[in-house]
């Protein structure tokens, strides 16, 4: 399937040898691995670590994900290995990160879904920075916008807001962001093998395609980085003009130095050090094609606040919210009412997320607590989900794996000894969502878009 202009693409990329090696692992079995969540106590698959994410495992065979209610709790995400070496490249710029007092870090993951990245940069920066931080989610597809929304959730990091805008919607916030992450859009020669249609698909004008978007992509993003900022330039292909090409390009053509002489960034466990930047490829490593480079911005930009767009006029006054909302949630928040949704956003992004909202499309933020019913909260799946669920806001029922499954599936079950009224389903101690129980029954809270659909009879 891999015609000789590939072939020739990829040794100039990364040298004949190397490329050899390559060639012969496309016909190879791709991997299976997964990154556990650091900030919820549930179980993940074991394997062996990723040489570059400590909390990334390779897995000896692909298990059933969907059967797994850790999965569906958010107590890991499955992510290719390779891809993991891009939040690796960002842990390692967050120890040279230099933020003003009295703000959270500010960053954007500029084409986010599904959100693999994103839950990565997510937990690196609770790690580094408790919840000191601001992350900006972006996916400029509404669809896969949705897909991305939804995984956050599951997730459970507050601290996120998800978005759908173009990137140049970013530049109406100029030098607002500290880093700036971008997996660009690319040809797709990474995927190989996992995907024999990208290998159909491949040809040197799609290439030059993608290389010429790629670079309108970075420059319209590019004045939303501060100065001094770091960006982390992505993709999932080898060739040297989507890759070592463009960072060449962006250093050259909008102002920054590359970051790869540093040792902060070097190559572990494979990984192929290019001219700009580092290259993960099959036989080399045990996951897919991801290429990874950074760079500081030099060009000169201040971060100015934008100017607010005037407030329109409520077309109604909102319903009294009911009392005791704060109690709910473990951190200082902001309540706000979104129609019948009510949300809780962490104080201490409060403030930048109301810079945000006003040039982007923001599709998810803080946490939702519930829809308002009368002056009943019907609470939110996404409230059982999160970090910042108050321990004792709901009574909790602990169910064994067919009742968990049962549940996922929306499936009819009963809880015996939980009281009446809502109530959250727990599975090996990590919340699942929320159940009516009504004593004979319970009415079930689990989102359409998120039940199991296969078969959940595992005999």
């Amino acid at each position: 399937m891999i015609g000789e202009a590939f072939r020739k693409y990829l040794e100039e990329a990364i040298g004949s040898s190397n490329a050899l090696v390559a060639f012969s692992a496309f016909d190879s079995p791709a991997s299976v691995s997964v990154r556990k969540n650091p900030f919820k106590e549930g179980m993940c698959p074991e394997g062996r670590e990723v040489p570059w994410c400590g909390h990334g495992r390779i897995l000896p065979q692909r298990p059933q994900f969907t059967l797994d209610p850790h999965f569906h709790a958010g107590a890991y995400y499955v992510q290719d290995s390779s891809s993991m070496f891009v939040g690796h490249a960002f842990r390692e710029l967050l120890k040279s990160i230099d933020v003003p007092s009295g703000r959270p870090v500010r960053v954007l993951d500029l084409c986010a879904a599904p959100g693999g990245k994103t839950t990565d940069i997510a937990a690196s920066l609770r790690e580094a920075f408790g919840d000191r931080f601001l992350l900006v989610s972006n996916e400029v597809m509404k669809a896969r916008a949705g897909v991305l929304a939804d995984n956050v959730a599951l997730w459970g990091d507050p601290n996120v807001v998800v978005t759908s805008d173009d990137p140049s919607a970013f530049a109406a916030l100029p030098g607002f962001f500290d880093i700036i992450v971008a997996d660009v859009p690319c040809s797709g020669e990474g995927m190989f093998r996992k995907d024999e249609e990208a290998q159909r698909q491949w040809s040197e004008d799609n290439v030059a395609l993608c290389a010429a978007r790629q670079k309108r992509i970075v420059a319209d993003v590019w004045p939303a980085l501060a100065t001094g900022g770091f960006f982390v330039y992505s993709t999932c292909t080898f060739n040297v003009y989507e890759n070592d090409g463009n960072v060449r390009w962006i250093s050259e053509e909008l102002g920054a130095v590359p970051l790869y002489q540093e040792d902060a960034l070097e190559p572990a466990g494979g990984v192929l050090k290019t001219e700009l930047g580092y290259s993960l490829v099959p036989g080399h490593v045990e996951g897919e094609g991801q290429y990874c480079s950074a760079l500081r911005k030099t060009s000169d930009v201040e971060f100015r606040q934008v100017k607010m767009k005037p407030q329109k006029p409520a077309a109604a006054k909102p319903a009294p919210l009911p009392k005791g909302l704060e109690q709910l949630v473990s951190v200082p928040v902001r309540i706000r009412q979104r129609g019948e949704t009510v949300i809780a956003v962490p104080e201490i992004i409060a403030s930048d997320l109301t810079l945000v909202e006003q040039p982007l499309h923001v599709l998810a933020a803080g946490c939702a607590l519930g829809t308002l019913k009368g002056s009943t909260l019907v609470p939110d799946a996404d409230l059982a989900l999160s970090m910042m669920l108050a321990e004792d806001a709901f009574p909790y029922a602990d169910v064994d794996l067919d009742t968990a499954l049962a549940y996922l599936h929306r499936d009819a079950i009963t809880l015996q000894d939980a009281p009446k009224g809502f109530v959250i389903i727990r599975y090996a101690g990590l919340p699942l969502g929320f159940v009516k129980n009504l004593g004979n029954r319970c009415n079930s809270l689990h989102p359409q878009s998120r039940r199991i659909r296969m078969d959940i009879n595992r005999k």
